[in-house]
């Protein structure tokens, strides 16, 4: 689907480095929540976009605003859509897909609002996604922040040992 794209994406059991240990249904269909939300969010559909999060969901937004609940997402979301969000687009990458037991994995994206293509996703979203009772996977929280590309360059380049392993090398 537009707007997204594997990526340098793992997926695994939390406290296993085998990503083959994940059943290929599970992380598809992780997947194809984040692709749903994304495709609500492109379409501005603030009803869509909120039924693909838990009814207690949390979700930090990028402002720091704090909303609970799909339907107040979706409903906080519309208004946005309806204005200053009118016409814009999400584009995310996964990058990392852990499970923790089989019904909760957390999943880190990069992504970026836009009207045009955007050069680079400069934001950073963190999910935790629950299984519900019914066997579907919604969003239980989502917290969204600004990478801080130079601010981080300094920090690695004068004390190092801030470096995240992955990135080493």
């Amino acid at each position: 689907m537009p707007g997204h794209s594997r990526g340098r994406e793992t997926s695994r059991r939390s406290g296993s480095a085998a990503p083959d240990s994940v059943p290929d249904t599970d992380t598809a269909e992780i997947r194809a929540l984040l692709e749903r939300s994304t495709a609500a969010w492109n379409r501005g559909d603030g009803t869509a976009y909120g039924e693909q999060f838990t009814a207690d969901a949390t979700d930090v937004t990028y402002a720091g605003t704090v909303y609970h609940g799909g339907p107040e997402i979706g409903r906080a979301h519309q208004a946005l859509f309806d204005s200053f969000l009118k016409g814009s687009k999400l584009t995310i990458e996964i990058i990392d897909l852990r499970f923790h037991g089989p019904d909760t994995a957390v999943v880190v994206a990069r992504g970026e609002v836009h009207k045009a293509r955007p050069k680079r996703l400069g934001k950073l979203a963190t999910y935790t996604v629950v299984r519900e009772a019914g066997r579907h996977w919604r969003i239980a929280a989502v917290q969204k922040t600004q990478r801080k590309r130079l601010l981080e360059a300094f920090s690695f380049r004068f004390q190092p040992a801030t470096r995240p392993a992955a990135s080493r090398g």
